[in-house]
């Protein structure tokens, strides 16, 4: 059975947590790194558990660390915990298919974007919820974009007016999702990728500076840093 979070919700979140994170060094599973004391998945099932539209969360985790993750995470909140793959897209899917069918939206979040405000997580349920088939929350690119040649030549100075910094948790309706996974002919680390392949829109709304994503150790570092900032929810409260 499903573990459910707050009945009147609409919303099940998807959370593939199964990657080895190479790229921020030996230590086990990226989402079982600490942050302050803290697995980041505790601290990002703790903000998903925080949004009134969330029902349910299923995590997808180490194949040999299920029972350990659900006991890690049974404090925070009601968590269903089910099997990975080794790569991104089978964890997705894992997660997906102990959604129950008649939840009609279906987010997916990626546990290195810990300290993503229940507030983004609303905005992009509510997207979905007034008609869009996928929604993703951006942020303008700042920096400055140079197409690079093979010999290290630049070819030319993109227009960043037209680009954005894509974050999660990415927002489907439950069927464009599934349908985007069964029609995958290759892995894939983006959702809305696999959605956009099928000619399905895909709407923005406005991420958060908070979202950031845990890659490498020098994100941890401002991730602590951000973790001692006021909560922009509680603020606004």
């Amino acid at each position: 059975m499903t573990a459910q979070l707050h009945a009147r919700g609409d919303v099940a979140v998807v959370v593939p947590a199964a990657g080895a994170g190479v790229r921020l060094g030996p230590g086990g599973p990226k989402a079982l790194r600490l942050l302050e004391g803290e697995p980041l998945l505790v601290h990002a099932v703790r903000r998903l558990a925080a949004a009134p539209s969330v029902r349910l969360i299923v995590v997808a985790a180490p194949p040999a660390d299920v029972d350990a993750v659900h006991a890690l995470l049974a404090p925070v909140a009601p968590v269903t915990v089910v099997a990975g793959g080794a790569e991104r897209q089978e964890s997705v899917a894992a997660a997906l298919a102990a959604v129950p069918e008649e939840v009609a939206i279906v987010l997916v979040h990626d546990a290195a974007r810990c300290l993503t405000p229940p507030s983004v997580i609303e905005r992009v349920a509510a997207a979905v919820r007034e008609g869009a088939d996928a929604v993703i929350p951006v942020l303008p690119v700042v920096d400055t974009i140079k197409e690079v040649g093979g010999d290290d030549i630049v070819l030319g100075t993109v227009d960043r007016s037209a680009l954005r910094a894509v974050q999660t948790p990415q927002g489907f309706r439950a069927t464009a999702l599934r349908a985007a996974h069964a029609a995958a002919a290759d892995s894939h680390t983006d959702d809305a990728g696999a959605v956009e392949k099928l000619g399905i829109p895909v709407r923005c709304v406005p991420g958060s500076d908070l979202a950031l994503k845990i890659t490498r150790p020098i994100d941890l570092a401002l991730a602590t840093h951000l973790l001692a900032l006021p909560d922009p929810d509680a603020a606004s409260a």
